[in-house]
């Protein structure tokens, strides 16, 4: 069981409400603990309240739903509404439930959302770091696969002249989604360890594209 300090035992009181495993690697127990490790980083140099942050960072998927789901874009609503009753049953205050759930309903790319406090902004950029850099390409190429998605069009692997189809090539998802995060961060660290992994995105997509006899 991964470690979640200093509030370990926070952790061990919302841990057992997370939903059961349902087969999906890239919003697991370990997504959790890597987007705790992105906070921790980013907290470490913009500050925020620790101790919301975790309970907002175990929440923020409590609710599972599929990325080719309809509901999806509703996901973060619905793990919002679900954390405020897991807290309200632990006798957590008002204000501290609202700034959880105001947290996790305003993290996710899918919602479109602007959150308005740092530990929402803090939340937001550690779970986007999960999407790119060596991870997000992992956690792409896992999802794709999952949903029955090809790598990429071997008749088209650029998609010239037509729109990016990156629910069945998942290479295309760098062009609709990953590629575009970076520009979306909201703290000063997190926009700096964007940065990074963004350049790691740009390589992967540029040795990849070489190998299967597409590259510029």
């Amino acid at each position: 069981m991964p470690h979640f300090s200093p509030h370990q035992a926070l952790a061990n009181r919302l841990l057992p409400h997370l939903p059961v495993d349902n087969g999906d690697g890239s919003h697991d127990l370990a997504h959790i603990h890597r987007v705790w490790s992105n906070v921790r980083l980013i907290q470490a140099e913009e500050g925020g309240d620790l101790e919301i942050l975790l309970a907002a960072t175990l929440l923020h998927d409590c609710v599972a739903v599929e990325k080719n789901s309809p509901q999806r874009a509703h996901a973060s609503s619905l793990s919002a509404k679900r954390a405020a009753l897991i807290l309200e049953a632990l006798g957590w205050p008002a204000a501290r439930i609202d700034a959880v759930t105001h947290a996790v309903k305003n993290h996710s790319f899918s919602a479109g959302v602007t959150p308005q406090t740092l530990e929402a902004r803090i939340l937001q950029d550690s779970d986007r770091l999960d999407a790119i850099g060596m991870v997000g390409v992992a956690r792409c190429f896992y999802v794709a696969g999952r949903m029955g998605s090809a790598l990429y069009d071997v008749d088209n692997p650029t998609a010239q002249g037509r729109d990016y189809q990156d629910n069945r090539y998942a290479i295309e998802h760098f062009q609709t989604k990953l590629l575009k995060l970076a520009s979306t961060f909201q703290t000063h660290e997190g926009s700096r360890q964007a940065a990074l992994r963004h350049r790691r995105l740009e390589q992967f997509l540029s040795d990849f594209m070489q190998e299967i006899g597409a590259g510029n």
